[in-house]
Protein backbone atom coordinates (compact mmCIF):
# COMPACT_ATOMS: atom_id res chain seq x y z
CA UNK A 1 0.00 0.00 0.00
CA UNK A 2 1.19 3.49 -0.56
CA UNK A 3 0.79 6.56 1.61
CA UNK A 4 -0.24 8.99 -1.53
CA UNK A 5 -3.38 9.69 -1.70
CA UNK A 6 -5.93 8.46 -4.65
CA UNK A 7 -8.60 11.44 -3.90
CA UNK A 8 -7.12 14.65 -6.26
CA UNK A 9 -8.02 17.05 -3.53
CA UNK A 10 -6.48 14.65 -1.17
CA UNK A 11 -3.07 15.12 -3.29
CA UNK A 12 -3.47 18.58 -3.42
CA UNK A 13 -4.01 19.27 -0.17
CA UNK A 14 -0.95 17.00 0.77
CA UNK A 15 1.38 18.50 -1.61
CA UNK A 16 0.55 22.05 -0.07
CA UNK A 17 1.23 20.48 3.08
CA UNK A 18 4.82 19.05 1.95
CA UNK A 19 5.81 22.34 0.21
CA UNK A 20 4.85 24.31 3.49
CA UNK A 21 6.86 21.88 5.41
CA UNK A 22 9.50 22.16 3.52
CA UNK A 23 9.19 26.21 3.36
CA UNK A 24 8.56 26.69 7.09
CA UNK A 25 8.73 23.91 9.42
CA UNK A 26 6.84 25.85 11.87
CA UNK A 27 3.87 25.69 9.59
CA UNK A 28 3.82 21.82 9.75
CA UNK A 29 1.46 22.38 13.25
CA UNK A 30 -0.70 25.72 11.65
CA UNK A 31 -4.12 25.59 13.16
CA UNK A 32 -6.45 28.43 11.25
CA UNK A 33 -8.52 28.59 14.57
CA UNK A 34 -4.96 29.71 15.98
CA UNK A 35 -5.12 32.16 13.83
CA UNK A 36 -7.55 33.88 15.19
CA UNK A 37 -5.75 34.76 18.68
CA UNK A 38 -3.86 36.99 16.24
CA UNK A 39 -6.62 39.62 16.21
CA UNK A 40 -7.82 40.67 19.12
CA UNK A 41 -11.57 41.87 20.33
CA UNK A 42 -11.98 45.55 19.38
CA UNK A 43 -12.82 47.29 22.85
CA UNK A 44 -16.43 48.80 22.47
CA UNK A 45 -15.63 51.84 22.09
CA UNK A 46 -13.66 51.46 19.29
CA UNK A 47 -16.34 49.53 17.47
CA UNK A 48 -19.17 52.10 18.05
CA UNK A 49 -16.87 54.49 16.11
CA UNK A 50 -15.56 52.36 13.27
CA UNK A 51 -18.81 50.39 12.88
CA UNK A 52 -21.15 52.11 15.38
CA UNK A 53 -23.60 55.57 15.40
CA UNK A 54 -20.68 57.85 16.05
CA UNK A 55 -20.77 59.00 12.39
CA UNK A 56 -24.77 58.48 11.82
CA UNK A 57 -26.36 59.38 15.11
CA UNK A 58 -29.54 58.20 13.98
CA UNK A 59 -28.07 54.85 12.82
CA UNK A 60 -27.58 51.36 14.31
CA UNK A 61 -24.98 51.06 17.24
CA UNK A 62 -22.43 48.45 16.82
CA UNK A 63 -24.06 45.75 18.97
CA UNK A 64 -27.10 46.04 16.43
CA UNK A 65 -24.82 45.51 13.35
CA UNK A 66 -22.78 42.98 14.81
CA UNK A 67 -25.87 40.99 15.66
CA UNK A 68 -26.74 41.26 11.87
CA UNK A 69 -23.64 39.98 10.77
CA UNK A 70 -24.34 37.40 13.03
CA UNK A 71 -27.12 36.67 11.13
CA UNK A 72 -26.33 37.16 8.22
CA UNK A 73 -23.06 34.30 8.61
CA UNK A 74 -25.83 31.75 10.19
CA UNK A 75 -27.82 32.31 6.81
CA UNK A 76 -24.60 31.64 4.68
CA UNK A 77 -24.54 27.76 6.61
CA UNK A 78 -22.03 29.27 9.72
CA UNK A 79 -19.34 27.87 7.24
CA UNK A 80 -17.12 30.31 8.67
CA UNK A 81 -15.79 28.90 12.06
CA UNK A 82 -13.44 32.16 12.40
CA UNK A 83 -15.67 34.78 11.27
CA UNK A 84 -18.69 33.55 14.08
CA UNK A 85 -16.25 33.09 16.91
CA UNK A 86 -15.10 36.69 16.32
CA UNK A 87 -18.76 38.03 15.54
CA UNK A 88 -19.88 36.42 19.01
CA UNK A 89 -16.89 37.83 20.60
CA UNK A 90 -17.25 41.30 19.46
CA UNK A 91 -21.10 41.40 20.29
CA UNK A 92 -20.29 40.50 23.82
CA UNK A 93 -18.00 42.98 24.01
CA UNK A 94 -20.25 45.79 22.32
CA UNK A 95 -23.11 44.77 24.67
CA UNK A 96 -24.71 42.12 23.41
CA UNK A 97 -26.40 39.22 26.07
CA UNK A 98 -25.93 35.62 25.49
CA UNK A 99 -29.72 35.54 25.14
CA UNK A 100 -29.85 37.99 22.43
CA UNK A 101 -27.02 36.42 20.87
CA UNK A 102 -28.50 32.75 20.84
CA UNK A 103 -31.77 34.30 19.72
CA UNK A 104 -30.27 35.89 16.74
CA UNK A 105 -29.14 32.51 15.59
CA UNK A 106 -31.96 30.59 15.96
CA UNK A 107 -34.46 33.07 14.69
CA UNK A 108 -32.29 32.36 11.13
CA UNK A 109 -33.67 28.93 11.77
CA UNK A 110 -36.56 29.86 9.48
CA UNK A 111 -33.94 30.82 7.00
CA UNK A 112 -30.98 29.10 7.16
CA UNK A 113 -32.20 25.72 8.25
CA UNK A 114 -31.79 23.70 11.77
CA UNK A 115 -28.41 22.67 10.68
CA UNK A 116 -27.11 26.01 9.97
CA UNK A 117 -28.62 26.96 13.05
CA UNK A 118 -27.16 24.36 15.19
CA UNK A 119 -23.71 24.91 13.81
CA UNK A 120 -23.73 28.73 14.23
CA UNK A 121 -24.95 27.69 18.06
CA UNK A 122 -22.06 25.18 18.72
CA UNK A 123 -19.04 28.34 17.31
CA UNK A 124 -20.88 30.69 19.83
CA UNK A 125 -21.33 28.26 22.67
CA UNK A 126 -17.14 27.60 21.96
CA UNK A 127 -17.15 31.38 22.82
CA UNK A 128 -19.99 32.31 25.52
CA UNK A 129 -18.67 29.24 27.13
CA UNK A 130 -15.57 31.10 28.29
CA UNK A 131 -17.99 33.90 29.55
CA UNK A 132 -19.80 31.55 32.24
CA UNK A 133 -19.74 34.24 35.09
CA UNK A 134 -21.09 37.15 32.56
CA UNK A 135 -24.69 38.07 32.46
CA UNK A 136 -27.42 35.92 30.97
Amino acid sequence: MSDTPTNPFEQMLKQAQDMAKAMNPGLESFSPKGFETLWPTMPKEVMEMMFGNTVNKDGLDAKTRLLLTLAGLTCQGAQADAAVRQTVRHALEAGAKKQEIVETIGQMSVFAGIPAMSRALELAQEVMGDNEDEDQ
